[in-house]
């Protein structure tokens, strides 16, 4: 063999020696002969089993003793349980005397239980066997306690300053792993956040809120959220803020109307304070309240506005953490009406309004019929056709209301001239600028001839005749007066043919016919009196001289 090839031989061996020292050390080669669960979880309280079995391909090992190691931490061996075919179990460590038992009574299915589980029972538990010919096979189980925090938040009171201070705490105590805390507000602060391991393995983990407290702060919410292994779900509360502060003090209930004898005047003394204020003081800035005044805790009533109100009030509130006040001017004056009377005041007006609108309708009613009066050209109640008065122009009433001949058939002959039942009864004229003497005249029925109706005086009374001939025109009267208001525009068209100045001159009347009667005798019918543009009224069928 070439010295060359010598040495690749020896090179070749020393691969293969180290290749098996390294299996042969290698923890996983062990582990296959010695099955256990690598990793557990348990919560305190609770039981958890740690299994172990032997594994053995050739059935060449013999198994002498199995135990169960527990390591708290790195460098600290403690025997919990030790089994032996012939000398049985043993236990040797107090703190799991009780709590520990095999499972199986044999060698080749070691598995323990632990019961009434503590966060101290976290760490390595490994499983030894005692063999023959290899020595010692094991394998090592790790045991993780798992604590729910027990979560708390609470507000801490405090008072209204200048400087950041702690508001509110969240804590999430003992539990393992540690858990994380979160802040969710609407004031402007921030927080600090602490932790602090227990002697079993657990953390506690606080949190601190702070902000410059202001009044308005107070009630404002802030809310805590805890997250950890070991919850479903997120754990949250929230709390409100309380920060104390003096009293704010204002008086409300002046309305600027306090005037004499006004029987419902009050103030309200208004205070905001935390705490709640614990005395409410009503003075007067002129001395001792007015004897119309009385005080029921922050309401101030007056029982009749007078002279002596007419001051200024104070209200003091006054709570652990200071006093504080405020004040108000009340101006009295004078009143100008009883306010009970308004509505009588009111429904006085309301109806004197109408009394006065009834009266002006009225009135122009009374007005629009003595316009129609005068249109139609009748005289009024007072006037007498017979005497001729009411009459007048504007040359002084020399010219007055022209009388009409009335013919009559002789069936109506006495109600017309009150000369009998024959148609021989006088006739009347009216004719102005008759004679000095102002007498009567009468005459029988002579178509061709015509007399005058004078005015009467107070030498010659009135005659029988004048009296008939009165009444037959007031009679004449009240039938126009009563005609329906269409006969207007045949007055209208009447209107055209008189008066002065409407059309340059003085026109007649077209003549109306007679008629006969039954007694073959000639008649007039009675006609319409025309309306003259001075007022004068002139009939149609009169003859005037």
């Amino acid at each position: 063999m070439a010295p060359g090839d010598a040495f690749r031989d020896s090179l070749r061996r020393l691969e293969l020696l180290l290749t098996a020292w390294t299996l042969l050390t290698a923890p996983g080669v062990w582990a296959q002969k010695v099955r256990v669960s690598e990793e557990l979880e348990a919560y305190p309280t609770e039981s958890v089993d740690l299994r172990c079995q032997f594994i053995d391909g050739g059935g060449l090992t013999k198994l002498t003793q199995v135990s169960w190691i527990w390591e708290p931490v790195d460098g600290q061996r403690d025997n919990i349980a030790v089994f032996h075919p012939i000398y049985g179990q043993s236990f040797p460590n107090p703190a799991f005397k009780e709590r520990v038992l095999f499972l199986h009574n044999n060698l080749e299915t070691p598995s323990i239980r632990i019961s009434n589980l503590r966060m101290s029972d976290a760490g390595r538990y490994t499983c030894e066997y005692a063999t023959y010919p290899t020595g010692n096979e094991q394998g090592t189980t790790t045991l993780i306690m798992l604590a729910k925090p027990k979560n708390s938040a609470q507000v801490v009171t405090v008072r209204s300053g200048t400087r950041s201070v702690v508001v509110a705490r969240c804590e999430a105590a003992d539990g393992k792993p540690a858990a994380s805390i979160k802040w969710l507000s609407s004031v402007g602060g921030n927080h600090s956040t602490s932790t602090t391991s227990g002697p079993d393995g657990t953390v506690t983990v606080r949190s601190e809120y702070r902000l410059v407290p202001t009044p308005t702060d107070n009630g404002r919410e802030v809310t805590c959220m805890v997250d950890q292994r070991t919850q479903e779900r997120q754990w949250v509360k929230s709390v409100r803020l309380s920060v104390e502060y003096p009293p704010s003090v204002s008086i409300e209930g002046y309305d600027n109307n306090w005037y004499v004898g006004r029987p419902d005047a009050a103030l309200l003394c208004l205070a905001d304070a935390n705490p709640a204020p614990t005395t409410v003081t009503w003075s007067a800035a002129s001395g001792p309240l007015p004897g119309s005044v009385a005080v029921d805790g922050n309401r101030l009533e007056v029982s009749k506005v007078d002279d002596a109100v007419n001051t200024t009030f104070i209200c003091e509130v006054t709570n652990k953490h200071g006093a504080n006040r405020h004040q108000i001017t009340t101006f009295v004056i004078d009143a100008l009406e009883d306010p009970s009377s308004a509505g009588v005041v009111a429904g006085a007006v309301i109806g004197s309004l109408l009394a006065l609108l009834l009266v002006v309708a009225l009135v122009a009613v009374l007005l629009t019929r003595g316009r129609r009066v005068q249109r139609r050209g009748y005289p009024s109640g007072t006037d007498s056709m017979a005497t001729g008065s009411g009459g007048g122009s504007s040359n002084g009433g020399d010219y007055g209301n022209k009388a009409r001949l009335l013919f009559s058939n002789p069936t109506n002959a006495a109600n017309k001239n009150g000369a009998g039942a024959n148609n021989n009864g006088p006739i009347y004229t009216y004719r102005e600028g008759c004679d000095a003497t102002g007498t009567l005249t009468e005459k029988a029925n002579d178509f061709h001839h015509h007399h005058h109706l004078h005015h009467t005086s107070a030498v010659n009374p009135p005659t029988t005749h004048d009296i008939l001939l009165s009444g037959e025109l007031e009679a004449a009267k009240r039938r126009k007066f009563d005609m329906d208001d269409s006969t207007e525009e045949e007055e209208e068209r009447y209107d055209r043919f008189g008066g002065v100045g409407g059309g340059g001159g003085t026109m007649l009347p077209p003549p109306y016919h007679a008629h006969r009667g039954h007694g073959g005798e000639e008649m007039y019918l009675d006609d319409d009196m025309e309306s003259q543009r001075d007022g004068s009224v002139i009939s149609r069928t009169a003859i005037y001289v």
